[in-house]
């Protein structure tokens, strides 16, 4: 699997072989796999509560409130993307906890 995207990177790879390896799916880009499966966890959490200021403090949403709390830090830290900002602001994320209360 590494392999393969390195071999995309260096780009090596062969237009056949990266078809096939599209055409079943395959995830070139794990860090961006994971931010959109919170994201979409987040999206979620937020059109059952209203809300996307999730519970640290329960079990079943820890690692997502984990994942929010640092989403606010990039952003504090300027080095959160503005295609995922303007993600996160579509769902109606609130960059400051303290403002929902």
């Amino acid at each position: 699997v590494s392999y393969q995207r390195l071999l995309l990177k260096k780009k090596t790879l062969s237009s056949n072989r990266m078809q096939q390896l599209y055409s079943i799916g395959f995830n070139w880009d794990p860090c961006d796999h994971f931010w959109n499966e919170k994201f979409n966890q987040l999206r979620a959490f937020h059109a059952q509560n209203g809300h996307c200021n999730v519970p640290q403090n329960d079990e079943q949403t820890k690692d997502l409130a984990k994942w929010v709390s640092y989403q606010r830090l990039l952003l504090k830290k300027k080095t959160l993307s503005s295609n995922r900002m303007q993600q996160l602001y579509s769902i109606g994320f609130n960059w400051d906890p303290c403002d929902h209360f």
